[in-house]
């Protein structure tokens, strides 16, 4: 939530430098180390002044008496709102760009994208799987198996292949191989215009008396294999699961040296996803409101979390939203470079898939 502090500019830059040089050292902050690290132009006793008042603002604190300030849940807010500007490194998006444009299944492509952002960021990285309730139809065959057996096979907008083989009512004569082939041919051609775009959950109830009196062998067969795949998109359409890469990356930060700690974090991972989904936040209808979220510290609900800092952003599928991606580490964490990232990955996977 965003903090209604006003700030000059001096204490503006006073917070910016705490805020960057707490994140590069995990060192609490001095006034001495600001003047001769960050320009600041002024004495230490002005310095000083100002971390006072940022620290009487809550904005700053001091873990021990005689030591420097380090930024609080709501310094680093108001450095996410305010005082900085996410950039994405050349070399990141060059990497980005060289390993995500690729073209692998979708498990592939957002398992990449998962361990990509982990090993850039350094953090745990998040990834919801598309949810299958909005999965499309993009390109429909059917195909002869033997004289008593046809296929269907569907390929769904995000390029995921299901299948169905069903008996046919009355067997096909073996004679006329050819012509089967040009009816079933032209019944794919027909279901692809009828259901091309269509959710898979909503194919079981296509009208087939437009098709004439030349499918009606199939019509039950037909019938039957729409019926389920439909009835398998229902039962697939359950809570949507969660990616997880990077432990072993955010291991390495400071904070997570205390045992307890760390031990309730990975058990939420692990076996507790269903309370992790909603702080993803509800899905956008809508690519172009898309941004980046920010959850610090105390602003995440759930108590093993309230150490850590949670980035996300949605990917689409053309203009509707159908996952989320984002990266899970310590409050002390590189927002600028972190943020870009989330955004960048996000906008890559969007292009993947759509």
């Amino acid at each position: 939530m965003p903090i209604q502090i006003a700030l000059n500019h001096r204490q503006q830059q006073v917070l910016r430098a705490t805020v960057r040089h707490y994140i590069a050292t995990a060192e609490p902050v001095g006034s001495n180390v600001l003047v001769r690290e960050y320009n600041m132009s002024v004495s230490s006793a002005t310095i000083r002044n100002a971390m006072g008042m940022l620290e009487r603002e809550g904005l700053l604190y001091q873990p021990h008496v005689s030591a420097g300030r380090v930024p609080s849940d709501s310094g680093y807010r108001l450095y996410v709102d305010h005082l900085m500007q996410p950039t994405l490194d050349t070399q990141a998006a060059r990497t980005l760009n060289e390993r995500l444009r690729v073209n692998w299944s979708l498990e592939a492509v957002l398992h990449g994208a998962a361990q990509i952002l982990s090993t850039l960021s350094g953090y745990i990285t998040l990834v919801t799987l598309p949810i299958k309730g909005q999965t499309e139809v993009r390109h429909i065959q059917l195909m002869q198996v033997d004289a008593q057996q046809i296929m269907l096979i569907v390929v769904t907008d995000s390029y995921e292949t299901q299948s169905v083989l069903v008996s046919l009512s009355q067997p096909d004569d073996e004679n006329d191989a050819e012509l089967r082939e040009r009816e079933l041919q032209v019944l794919s051609n027909f279901l692809n215009e009828a259901l091309q775009g269509k959710s898979l959950s909503d194919i079981g109830n296509l009208d087939w008396s437009v098709l004439g009196q030349q499918f009606d062998r199939y019509s039950h067969s037909m019938t039957t294999m729409l019926q389920q795949l439909a009835q398998r998109a229902t039962q697939t359409n359950a809570p949507t699961q969660l990616m997880i890469s990077g432990v072993s990356e955010v291991l390495r930060q400071p904070e997570f040296t205390e045992l307890t700690q760390l031990q309730n974090l990975l058990s939420l991972l692990e076996s507790q996803q269903d309370q992790l989904l909603p702080l993803f936040g509800e899905q956008i209808s809508d690519e172009r409101d898309r941004q980046v979220n920010v959850l610090i510290g105390a602003e995440n609900p759930l108590e093993p979390m309230q150490s850590c800092s949670l980035i996300s952003s949605t990917y689409s599928r053309g203009h509707q939203a159908v996952g989320s991606i984002g990266v899970l580490g310590p409050t002390r964490m590189a927002y600028e470079s972190t943020i870009a990232l989330v955004e960048a990955t996000a906008d890559y996977l969007s292009e993947a898939i759509s």
